[in-house]
């Protein structure tokens, strides 16, 4: 059973926990071994807790003295190395913080601790958690388990490596512009990315551009997310933006007494989609059509309006370039990597620019709320092609040459507006890479889009395939 260990998903194992089927020590030193196995290839794994074994023994304690236990007692998890963890180095993968150990957990760290998580190891990122591949000076480059020769993507991509290989059932990811849903599309897991606010970012660096930074939970199973998300959300008196009370219901509550009204789309709006996703977006919503829910192709007039990644990048360059100004002030060059110099050479916006910019943000929330007055769900891509090989600067999709940064094109609108979305896998390409789709719901509605990529889970055909690792 030892080996099966690192497939179950984190409410198996911690049903068999709690049921004394397995102990925690043993599923602890299961994902130990897988990653003394698998990670020289992979790269996934930056810093190992020490205390993760001790921490088990006191879980044991904890079961057999019949204690009361959180819905994840005795359940390793990882956290991507931009999150805080006591005790444990937290580098943001930069040498310019090499060794940097927090005292205090971040509050997503604490409030997985708290449901009686394990921390086991922090998993690797861009540096400054910045581009949309896991590399850096300290740490190098993160594999995709499916294709080493391929990216696990960025800036989460560490820890989306990690969970599909098996060395962690669920962890904590970051989400800037593509960040947790991307890597979860290019190896075949799931993420949230919740309603901006709802899961404070207290102890997680970079803030700046602190509207459109998210954290969120990773994981294998729908189940996980929404498990995860119930013990994440919720205000915690220091996150300004983190001030909602609404009570989340992990799905299972507040839906319209009616069939889901759910719209599809891979465009206009987003940029070129490579065909292979398209057909998997289009298999999702028959998929869903299928379950009794009323699905249409649909179009958002304000995405073809203001183009969202556009919009975005007039605008958080002038709020985050500050923030590596400051991270870089007197440091050497060779310190520094690809990311860091690319955002400490753009030009600043012009404030015409910037203006314009933030009346487009206004205009795509406005667009998204006329959308949600019809529908309770929007199916789109997460990413317009399967993962990629390492290092590819351009892409040609459907026809048209575009630059790396138009795989965001998706996923940003979601920052951009603050929405809520789940990357969710639903197919395979012809070169055997995961494909996944994208459920987007309206400001709050994490019990719905979690609801309905429940239901679709319970159809999926690819949920039990994993890397030959």
């Amino acid at each position: 059973m030892t080996s099966e260990l690192t497939r179950y998903d984190a409410t198996r194992l911690a049903e068999l926990i709690r049921n004394r089927e397995v102990s925690s020590v043993e599923v602890v030193q299961a994902h130990l071994d897988r990653i003394d196995a698998i990670d020289p290839e992979v790269n996934a794994i930056v810093t190992i807790a020490d205390t993760a074994l001790q921490d088990a023994r006191v879980a044991d304690e904890a079961v057999r003295a019949s204690r009361e236990l959180g819905p994840l007692h005795g359940v390793p998890f990882t956290a991507k190395d931009s999150i805080d963890t006591s005790g444990v180095a937290t580098q943001r993968g930069s040498p310019i913080f090499k060794g940097r150990t927090p005292e205090a957990d971040a509050v997503s760290v604490a409030r997985l601790k708290g449901a009686g998580g394990i921390l086991l190891a922090k998993t690797n990122l861009p540096e400054f958690s910045y581009w949309i591949e896991s590399d850096n000076l300290l740490s190098g480059q993160s594999n995709n388990p499916w294709d080493l020769t391929r990216t696990p993507g960025g800036c989460s991509g560490g820890e989306s490596a990690a969970i599909a290989a098996g060395m962690s059932p669920i962890g904590l990811g970051t989400d800037l512009a593509i960040s947790v849903r991307g890597p979860a599309a290019q190896t075949g897991i799931s993420s949230l990315k919740a309603t901006h606010g709802r899961v404070p970012m207290t102890g997680i660096w970079p803030r700046a551009p602190r509207r459109f930074w998210h954290v969120g939970p990773m994981a294998r199973s729908i189940r996980d997310l929404a498990l995860a998300f119930s013990r994440l959300s919720g205000p915690d008196g220091q996150d300004a933006f983190s001030s909602s009370t609404v009570a989340f219901d992990a799905g299972n509550g507040r839906r319209p007494y009616r069939p889901l009204r759910v719209g599809w789309m891979t465009g206009p709006g987003f940029g070129p989609v490579d065909a292979e996703v398209r057909a998997t977006v289009a298999s999702a919503a028959d998929a869903l059509k299928g379950l009794g829910l009323h699905v249409e192709e649909v179009g958002i007039p304000a995405l073809e309006r203001d183009f969202a990644l556009d919009v975005f990048n007039r605008l958080h360059v002038m709020e985050m370039k500050p923030a590596f100004e400051e991270a870089t002030r007197g440091r050497k060059p060779e310190e520094l990597y690809m990311m860091a110099k690319t955002m400490l050479g753009l030009p600043d916006t012009s404030m015409a620019d910037y203006l314009d910019a933030e009346q487009g943000a206004e205009r795509l929330r406005d667009g998204y709320a006329e959308y949600f007055k019809q529908f309770d769900v929007l199916l789109t891509q997460v990413l317009p092609i399967p993962a990629h090989k390492h290092g590819v600067a351009e892409f040609v999709i459907d026809g048209q040459k575009v630059d790396a940064t138009y795989l965001q094109g998706a996923t940003v609108p979601l920052n951009v507006t603050g929405l809520p979305g789940i990357s969710m896998r639903f197919g395979t390409s012809e070169a055997g890479m995961p494909i996944n789709v994208q459920l987007v719901g309206s400001w709050m509605e994490e019990s719905t889009i979690l609801h309905a990529a429940s239901l679709l889970e319970s159809v999926s055909k690819v949920r039990d395939l994993h890397p030959a690792l």
